[in-house]
């Protein structure tokens, strides 16, 4: 297969991450669009981009096109999703991947309809030293795993105008970073959970500020988490087991845990990838996927990234907080 043609909606931090990327394998962005030509027209000079679209949405009609990363803030996402589907454009998507379970299986049904394949850009799924640590607990070294306990606390000042806070910009701690700590969870549980607590403190836009999550599966593995875009927590993932326990800091874009041994207390220091390298994983699954179009499409964890917007659509139902995309729905 002739090298894949990326082009990239929106030019913010992941934009230029997945430039950088491409740039360490000595490829370029195809294309660039944005909502405001002029930033378009500057990332493309830095990165050597030769293609700008006048109006971003001629990105998805482009026939030179194979591929487009979705950059842009989680509310806009189905409808961009939609039209490069549509025309036959595969999709990769930055988390949180849609508003709700409801708009993703809409894409996904879209997709397989038109034979092209979608995926989140969710770094656990992507980054070596998660697939070292399933190959660790595979080989029955740990025993089974019984119970996770996970962080993820941002401080935001309150500018409640800002993304983070704002509802029209699908702002809250849930799409944020509670898709990252759902994300870990579902890497190290055998099934999805089927048993889902959780308190919410909103902020004062109604937005949720501050969640704390409960869950556990058919298997009996629990997990807790908790979330905050107000206080500051160490994104740290704690996952225990019948014989030890994996410790991983900075779990997001982790290169390594550490596991200790309850018996011995002996500690073993597990090191794979390089955080810096994060969208180079990510795309590099995405084109292997794209070549294969079947075989490689397990690697994207397509199942895990519908478990866990299924969980979070279900935690705002409980909480009765919607989105103005979503009300009347």
């Amino acid at each position: 297969m002739r090298e894949i043609n990326w082009a990239v909606l929106g030019c913010g931090v992941i934009a230029n991450e997945m430039a950088a990327a491409l740039q360490k394998q000595g490829r370029y962005i195809y294309a660039v669009g944005n909502r405001t030509r002029e930033k378009a027209v500057l990332f493309a000079e830095k990165y050597g981009i030769k293609k700008v679209y006048a109006q971003y949405n001629e990105m998805f009609t482009d026939p030179e096109v194979d591929a487009i990363y979705i950059t842009t803030p989680h509310n806009t996402h189905i409808s961009f999703m939609k039209q490069a589907i549509a025309n036959g454009k595969h999709v990769l998507v930055e988390k949180a991947v849609t508003l709700n379970s409801g708009e993703l299986s809409e894409a996904l049904s879209l997709a397989k309809e038109k034979g092209v394949i979608v995926a989140e850009a969710m770094t656990i799924f992507h980054m070596p030293i998660y697939r070292r640590l399933h190959e660790i607990l595979q080989s029955g070294k740990l025993g089974a795993v019984n119970l996770m306990t996970v962080n993820f606390g941002s401080f935001k000042e309150y500018d409640m105008n800002n993304r983070f806070f704002n509802k029209n910009l699908a702002g809250g701690a849930m799409l944020d970073i509670g898709v990252y700590a759902l994300s870990l969870c579902r890497w190290f549980m055998a099934s999805k959970p089927d048993q889902v607590k959780s308190i919410v403190k909103m902020a004062p836009t109604g937005v949720d500020e501050q969640a704390g999550l409960l869950l556990m599966n058919a298997e009996g593995q629990m997990a807790t988490i908790m979330l905050s875009l107000h206080s500051k927590q160490p994104k740290r993932g704690m996952i225990s087991c019948e014989k030890g326990y994996i410790e991983i800091m900075e779990y997001p874009r982790a290169c390594e845990a550490r596991i200790t041994y309850t018996e011995s207390g002996k500690t073993e220091l597990v090191q794979a990838g390089r955080r810096e390298d994060a969208l180079l994983y990510e795309l590099t699954d995405m084109e292997n996927a794209i070549a294969s179009h079947a075989d490689k499409q397990e690697e994207l964890y397509l199942e895990y990234t519908k478990d866990v917007m299924e969980l979070m659509t279900a935690c705002r139902r409980e909480w009765n907080f919607t989105y103005p995309e979503e009300e009347g729905i």
